[in-house]
């Protein structure tokens, strides 16, 4: 089995081919780096360039029995990914596999999302036999937030309905049997964390399992614009941004049966958020 994986040396595609790898695929791997590319893990190849250079696209795409389509979050996402469906299409891909988000129809604020649903019905319209992956907030976001914890706060402000996240381990492995296993063409999985979480209760769960104070201040949505307009370019700040606002006033709980499918999918229950921060913890202690 062929799998080409786009973004491969991100957080989803840093796991995928973890998994890929236990299932004995032969990987190709596209990045934007030279670096990244030699430091891909021994066996997996390495293609350098992007999604908008058509000929490198078309001519990787013809060679893989599969492929991975998970975009870079950025202005130009929806055009590059328009333009990988479109190479998919004329590489006669065998399986097209796209890495989309939770409930994008209703997150129609913010950019990341929006653009999202029109990928998705591009692929749908393609003829390329695919299979769309929804997946939730990742908890290993709250890695880049161990700053913050540091100081004795926590301040992604997820709200008090609930956001369905989901351990990055359980994306990649979806993925990877949906690649090199059967069935899955036609089929949209949104794979998500076992239960919805609430800010307060993951400041509350970091707090428990570091053994320190954390206090939830996510509620300030206006420090949190500031902070992330510090962090990155304003038009990505504020894509995220909205999507945080989406969170706080409305949540982003997956639906029941979606749980109960990908459970099937995966042969097990998704990892809870309980057990990611437990986890993470003891690293950071070791």
């Amino acid at each position: 089995m062929k799998v080409f994986v786009t973004a491969g040396t991100g957080v989803v595609g840093t796991a995928l081919i973890a998994e890929l790898r236990s299932r004995g695929a032969e990987i190709s791997v596209l990045t934007r780096s030279a670096e990244n590319a030699e430091a891909l893990p021994d066996g997996v190849r390495g293609v350098v360039g992007d999604l908008l250079d058509f000929e490198l696209v078309r001519t990787e795409f013809a060679a893989a029995d599969a492929v991975f389509l998970n975009l870079p979050v950025g202005a130009d996402e929806l055009y590059q990914g328009i333009l990988a469906v479109d190479a998919a299409k004329r590489a006669d891909v065998q399986h097209l596999v796209y890495l989309s988000a939770q409930d994008v129809e209703t997150m129609v604020t913010a950019p990341y999302c929006a653009g999202k649903a029109t990928i998705e019905q591009a692929v749908k319209n393609s003829g390329v036999p695919y299979t769309i992956i929804r997946r939730g907030e990742l908890m290993q976001n709250d890695i880049g937030a161990k700053p913050m914890l540091d100081m004795g706060i926590y301040g992604i402000p997820f709200g008090e309905i609930g956001v369905s996240r989901v351990d990055v381990r359980d994306v990649a492995e979806a993925a990877a049997i949906v690649l090199t296993t059967p069935g899955h063409f036609g089929e949209t999985y949104t794979v998500t964390g076992p239960e919805p979480v609430t800010g307060r209760f993951v400041a509350d769960t970091w707090k428990r399992v570091l053994d320190s104070e954390v206090a939830y201040v996510g509620d300030d949505l206006d420090s949190c614009w500031q902070i992330l307009n510090q962090m990155m370019p304003s038009h990505i700040a504020r894509d995220i941004w909205l999507m945080y606002e989406h969170y706080d006033h409305h949540g982003h709980v997956a639906d029941e049966d979606d749980v109960v499918r990908a459970t099937k999918l995966l042969g097990h229950p998704p990892r809870s958020f309980t057990e990611f921060a437990e986890e993470t913890a003891a690293a950071w202690k070791s």
